[in-house]
């Protein structure tokens, strides 16, 4: 049975970020026992266990719904990567204030250009590495 998931990130200090996004995610229907959320507090935060646990937890089947694109990664890299993982799993990725819908034909083809992008950013590491 599909189940619908939701993942929250606030910043140091933005409690009131966190509160709108966990708002917005109940107002479409998440129930707020299945949201995951993580309180980042700088840019050194390398392990985000609220978006770990919810990638871990996350089905083929299931809707993962986010409020923007970008609180999916640190970096343009990352957030590729995991609307890959997603994508590849058979998850539903619904971003609301990006417009994002993996159910749709528009929104698949997006997170398939999102997947080369990761690929290409994997393949630039390995080839960076190997010249080091």
């Amino acid at each position: 049975m599909a189940i619908t998931l939701g993942y929250a990130l606030s910043h140091a200090g933005a409690c009131a970020d966190l509160d709108e996004q966990l708002a917005e995610l109940t107002a479409v229907g998440v129930d707020p026992r299945r949201i995951f959320t993580d309180k980042a507090a700088g840019s050194s935060d390398k392990i985000r266990a609220g978006l770990l646990a919810l990638l871990s937890y996350a089905r083929a089947g299931d809707v993962v719904i986010v409020v923007a694109l970008e609180r999916l990664g640190r970096s343009a890299a990352e957030v590729a990567r995991t609307v890959s993982d997603l994508s590849a799993r058979g998850i539903t990725l619904r971003c609301l204030r990006n417009g994002l819908d993996t159910a749709s034909a528009s929104g698949r083809v997006v997170a398939t250009v999102l997947s080369e992008l990761a690929m290409l950013d994997a393949d630039d590491s390995t080839e960076s590495a190997r010249r080091s």
